[in-house]
């Protein structure tokens, strides 16, 4: 399934470990994406994913033609070093209003193909963002 989305990873324990980046069009996915990758996190797809799932596990990887690119708004289109794909261990929705964002939320799970991952909410153009997306990869038990 291809879903609209972006996909960076970290690498926990000698295995990328996938973070899905979801939200509206223009709502700052790929912004949050770039911001990861400078923080040390790994492109694996920009703007559109294909999941699947392999031994009871939800990957993702980026469709051919856009492997190793990445929109930078206000850019254009640039070649990136990717990953040719990453076990999907967290999604984030990005949402264009931060008020609307719980201070201590339950931890939500949401179903994709059949399996149920760790879901937040949040507000991708904060400066902090891609250290709290690090914050609750360490914090599920994902990283050490």
């Amino acid at each position: 399934m291809i879903r609209h989305a972006g996909l960076v990873a970290r690498r926990v324990g000698g295995l990328w470990r996938g973070v899905l980046i979801e939200g509206a069009s223009g709502a700052g996915k790929s912004d949050l994406a770039l911001r990861a990758l400078e923080a040390g996190f790994r492109l694996v797809a920009d703007d559109r994913v294909v999941t699947f799932v392999s031994d009871g596990r939800l990957y993702g990887r980026a469709p051919d033609p856009l492997k190793g690119r990445m929109e930078v708004r206000g850019f254009g289109i640039v070649t990136e070093p990717a990953l040719p794909l990453a076990e999907i261990t967290l999604l984030v929705r990005c949402v264009d209003d931060p008020s609307r964002i719980e201070r201590l939320p339950p931890t939500r799970t949401e179903r994709l193909l059949g399996l149920d991952l760790p879901a937040f909410e949040l507000w991708p153009l904060e400066p902090a963002a891609p250290a709290k997306i690090a914050r609750m990869l360490e914090h599920l038990g994902v990283a050490p």
